[in-house]
């Protein structure tokens, strides 16, 4: 029998690091507080009674960090992680190794800076119910990282034996990003998110700015004169000024695309491993996460409308480990598809072949939607046409327009497959997805339908993932139970033990 485990504390760094981000978070406020309750006169002369009490406050943070530090404890038993924390009153959560779906390091620029990484379990419930420590070094968390998984499989080696990945020699990665790619990346990630910030910001601080940001007619006398001197040059020059602001506006977007992008996505390394495929990625925050082969379920390969014009794709893997709120991780943000189709080799998975026998919804399925889109829009067109003014009755009427040429290039181009281990699923115009769900991995095969699709005689296939839901619609009800039964088929001859062990040998080899 062995002793006992002995609770531990996080790194002592920690504390060190907890008290700098409680200091930051204490910038913004007093830095705000200074310039409202101060005026411009008396803030020179009163800033020397307020030191003291800035020292105050610095040192009571530095204390509290270190006491939340060294109340801070994590046990690794036999059979679960044990975590106790808090001040006045304590909290103990306890996660069983079988119901940890993943561990993951991340690194933030501050502990990053120091060494550390956060460790963070997920249980697959998402949000709250899973379980961190912050924070421990980066060997540490890479050794209690092999540790917890050894035991989640069901072996139990000595935490000195569990040897860091990064002691291992580095093969060449299955897919990296380098700087060159990032940026190429960034440009297709277009956003106008920083002038919405920027305008929300203005909204919440606009007590701190010389003007009235919604005072109209003081925007109109500021822009009198400017104004005045653009009409004088003519309507050439008018548009060549809407140019240039929608210009600026443009360079904006791609700029904000791109240091998003490169936050994100620098370094990004795709790795594979005896424990699944390993992704590191970002610039400020470092992320290093594992995805075990055998638990992914289906991937996911997107594009979007000019990305696919020049050959650009994502590949996505929804696994067992995921939660509602991050469904997918994403094992190839923006490659080719020669990089993509080693990836879904490593997963398991293949792409779909040339001779694939691709099928269509019934075109009934697609018409239903339109006479119900036609129902709703097309008395509004009428009533506009006698009630509104102008042409404000070509808003429902433009609706009902593109909801039709939507759903009939839907029936042209969405696709359904199935083989003898495989479904595949292409939808959308605008911007393409294929999903590809494993036969044996699914949790639910569903049968939907509707008062209109019963009489009609089409269905929806719905398949559970863990992950979210692969959905076929306007299938025929008859190609819906035979599917169905093909797949129920195909997972209960399955001996998932063997699977996986199957899995492992293939990962050893």
């Amino acid at each position: 029998m062995q002793p006992p485990a002995t609770p531990q504390r996080t790194d002592p760094r920690s504390f060190a690091v907890r008290a700098v981000m409680m200091l930051f978070q204490l910038v913004v406020p007093m830095g705000i507080a200074a310039v409202t309750i101060f005026d411009e006169g008396e803030f020179a002369g009163r800033i020397a009674y307020a030191v003291p009490f800035i020292a105050a406050i610095i040192l009571f943070n530095v204390a509290v960090a270190y006491l939340q530090w060294t109340r801070l404890t994590y046990t690794v038993g036999e059979a679960d992680i044990r975590v106790e924390s808090g001040l006045l009153s304590r909290a103990a959560r306890s996660v069983p190794y079988e119901r940890i779906q993943d561990v993951s390091l991340e690194q933030k620029l501050l502990p990053r800076l120091f060494g550390l990484v956060e460790v963070k379990f997920e249980t697959g419930a998402g949000g709250k119910e899973d379980l961190a420590l912050t924070y421990l070094s980066e060997a540490e968390g890479e050794r209690l990282r092999e540790l917890v998984r050894e035991r989640r499989e069901g072996e139990a080696p000595a935490m000195a034996d569990a040897v860091p990945a990064e002691a291992l020699p580095e093969a060449a990665p299955l897919f990296a990003m380098d700087g060159k790619r990032v940026l190429t990346f960034g440009l297709f990630e277009f956003s106008l998110a920083v002038v919405a910030v920027i305008g929300g910001l203005a909204q919440q601080f606009e007590f701190l700015l010389p003007f009235d940001l919604w005072d109209i007619d003081g925007w109109q006398e500021r822009l009198t004169g400017p104004g005045q001197w653009l009409a004088g040059l003519g309507p050439l020059a008018q548009v060549v000024g809407i140019l240039m602001a929608l210009a600026s506006l443009s360079l904006v977007g791609f700029a904000t695309g791109i240091v998003r992008t490169a936050l994100r996505e620098w370094d990004f390394r795709l790795d594979r491993t005896a424990k699944g495929l390993r992704r590191r990625r970002g610039l400020l925050t470092r992320t290093d996460l594992v995805m075990p082969v055998h638990r992914v379920q289906a991937l996911r390969v997107e594009t979007g409308f000019l990305r696919r014009l020049f050959g650009w794709h994502s590949l996505k893997v929804v696994s067992l480990a995921s939660d509602s709120g991050a469904a997918n991780h994403e094992a190839v943000p923006f490659g080719q598809m020669d990089e993509i189709a080693p990836v879904v080799a490593e997963t398991g998975f293949a792409l779909p072949p040339q001779d694939t026998s691709w099928m269509r919804a019934m075109d009934r399925y697609r018409f239903d939607k339109i006479v119900l889109a036609a129902i709703v829009l097309l008395p509004a067109t009428i009533a506009a046409i006698f009630i509104a003014d102008s042409v404000q009755w070509l808003i429902p009427a433009g609706i009902l327009g593109v909801t039709v040429v939507h759903n009939w290039w839907r029936w042209r181009h969405d696709r359904h497959a199935i083989d003898a281990r495989q479904i595949y699923s292409l939808h959308g115009w605008f911007s393409p997805s294929l999903a590809i769900g494993s036969r044996v991995k699914l949790q639910s095969v569903e049968i939907l339908q509707g008062p209109i699709a019963r009489r009609r005689g089409y269905a929806s296939l719905l398949l559970g993932l863990a992950g979210g839901n692969l959905r076929v619609h306007g299938m025929p009800v008859e190609r819906a139970r035979e599917w169905r039964a093909g797949i129920l088929d195909s997972i209960g001859r399955t001996d998932f033990s063997e699977l996986v062990e199957a899995q492992v040998d293939a990962r050893a080899a």
